[in-house]
């Protein structure tokens, strides 16, 4: 089988991508109780917790599994767990389309005539991209608010610093200059678990971040940043968007023959 993922991120790849900006420095999570907690979060995630449906432009560029790329893709989500991700490519077809509902997910790889269908969004998701999000969580990690935060377990390091538990994951939430209000600044989804990652937000405007940094826990396995343009909130995405016509001549394939060619298994195909 001729390696696609392979041909994917190639053809994502453009030029020279500059080095990432210096990781965001985070309090350490000790701190007294924050009794303000509830306060900060209802004020950090005023917009976020809104938001039902979210589309954009993203522009991507960093490295998954060492492989610098840059690319743009259009992108929707819509509560409870639906998700649209388009690879555009410069001329043609997509380079791939994504699309999730609930707990099945397809991915159509146009330009070879192949498709994956009734995936686990998140592994789907992962295999193709090196990240693993569902589309519950991919709407979280671009609007940068918490699921369900527990407010009393907020500790507060700084004057401008809360950390709040939200689930397995720590939320980072600051201010800039004790007057500011309080944003999401840092999502580490499973800390100290390899296989987790860190969020970084920044440029916020009109309460949510423009640009949005997605660090894996183990290093080189991905290091992405997303800058969001032409951002649309709750307006209406039909059921079509999250939907393929899939053509009958593709070639179905499996999570395994994805996997085994993927942006993380890159480096076990070029030893093998």
């Amino acid at each position: 089988m001729r390696p696609f993922p392979t041909l994917l991120l190639a053809a994502a790849c453009a030029g020279t991508v500059a080095c990432a900006p210096t990781l965001m420095k985070l309090p350490g999570a000790g701190g007294p109780t924050a009794s303000d907690a509830r306060d900060v979060l209802s004020d950090a995630t005023a917009v976020c917790r809104g938001v039902h449906t979210l589309s954009a432009e993203i522009a991507v560029s960093g490295s998954v599994n060492a492989q610098r790329l840059r690319g743009r893709l259009l992108v929707g989500v819509a509560t409870p767990a639906s998700a649209r991700i388009e690879a555009v490519a410069p001329a043609g077809q997509p380079i791939f389309i994504f699309v999730a509902r609930d707990a099945d997910a397809t991915l159509l790889l146009p330009r070879d005539q192949r498709v994956l269908e009734h995936g686990a969004p998140d592994a789907v998701l992962e295999a193709v991209t090196g990240i693993s999000l569902d589309g519950a969580q991919l709407r979280r990690v671009l609007s940068g608010c918490p699921q369900a935060p527990d407010p009393d377990s907020a500790r507060a390091p700084s004057a401008d610093w809360r950390i709040v538990r939200d689930g397995a994951d720590d939320i980072y939430l600051h201010r800039l200059n004790g007057g500011a209000s309080w944003q999401t600044a840092a999502m580490l989804h499973r800390p100290g678990d390899p296989s987790g990652w860190r969020a970084e937000y920044r440029d916020y405007q009109q309460g949510l971040p423009r640009i949005v940094r997605l660090v894996s826990g183990t290093s080189g396995r991905f290091d992405l940043q997303l800058t969001l343009s032409q951002l649309d909130v709750n307006t209406t995405l039909s059921d079509e968007v999250f939907h393929i016509e899939v053509p009958q001549t593709a070639d179905r394939i499996t999570i395994d023959e994805l996997r085994k060619v993927g942006p993380l298994a890159r480096q076990s195909v070029r030893e093998n």
